[in-house]
């Protein structure tokens, strides 16, 4: 199987060494070489995206907005210029409607397929090959990518046609972001009323408050550390704020989307937008030390 990977970010990158590593025929692309340079010996290496989609049966996207989609599919060496390109799925986060219209178009144009596949699951998942992914697209073009990617992922949900993965995505981003916020408003409570809050994971844990993001940000929270960021504010704050404009098209209230993204907002005030999600926790705290 031979399979086009573009974008070798955070995530992208575990995630195509991954198929790498399960024995994929693999060709990647990224805009700054330096982060190809991991693949030599692993992958092709190519210099634009058209020339990923050569003899592939999918090309996979991993981007940070969807005007880097537009740029990768539309631009020039783009994927719309790629002869014989089959099949695209695409692992970022983008609007609903954005999704819509960048497949259609590129369909069009070139015939090819379209799967929006946001993941969930973050920089450990993708490495373990865990991810929950959620699927949006075609039947034949679902059924067709899905068994090729069992080596990034334990879940993949088919939930309807294209554009249904991205929103079941900001579904995800809602629960997720909330619930970040919530235990960092608890990580504060605790430091303030004297509680070691170090120790919040072994006591909560296998509780009604235990969750995945309090097992991951919690004791981060608690500790002050922001190294090795598995994922920032920035990108949080990207998709709730794509929650609320989505949400304005079908009359869904988000009193506590809204809260959370206007709290990841004021990581920005700290110099802390770009770093670990987990430093959340001085937007409570203030200067107060844990």
């Amino acid at each position: 199987m031979r399979i086009g990977f573009v974008g070798l970010g955070t995530m992208g990158a575990p995630m195509a060494r991954r198929l790498a590593d399960a024995g994929t025929d693999l060709t990647v692309w990224n805009r700054s070489r330096e982060k190809a340079a991991p693949f030599e010996g692993v992958a092709r290496i190519v210099a634009t995206p058209a020339e990923a989609a050569v003899g592939a049966e999918l090309v996979c996207l991993c981007l940070t907005d969807a005007r880097a989609v537009e740029a990768v599919v539309f631009g020039p060496g783009g994927l719309a210029e790629a002869d014989g390109l089959k099949r695209v799925v695409d692992f970022s986060s983008i609007r609903p409607d954005v999704t819509r219209d960048i497949a259609a178009r590129l369909k069009e144009r070139t015939g090819a397929g379209w799967v929006d596949a946001p993941v969930s699951g973050g920089v450990p998942g993708a490495e373990q090959g865990t991810l929950a992914i959620m699927a949006g697209g075609a039947e034949e073009d679902v059924a067709a990518a899905g068994p090729h990617l069992s080596p990034v992922c334990a879940r993949f949900t088919h939930m309807g046609p294209v554009g249904a993965g991205q929103t079941t995505k900001l579904a995800n981003q809602i629960i997720a972001g909330c619930t970040i916020t919530i235990v960092a408003e608890a990580v504060n409570f605790a430091e303030s009323a004297g509680i070691d809050a170090t120790r919040l994971f072994e006591a909560l844990s296998g509780g009604f408050a235990d969750s995945g993001p309090f097992r991951v940000f919690g004791p981060r929270m608690a500790a002050r550390d922001f190294e090795n960021p598995i994922g920032s504010s920035r990108l949080m704050l990207k998709d709730l704020d794509t929650v609320r404009d989505t949400a304005r098209t079908c009359d869904a209230i988000l009193p506590m989307t809204s809260t959370a993204a206007e709290l990841l907002r004021a990581t920005g005030t700290r110099g802390r937008l770009d770093d670990d999600i987990s430093a959340l926790i001085e937007v409570f705290a203030g200067n107060r030390k844990p």
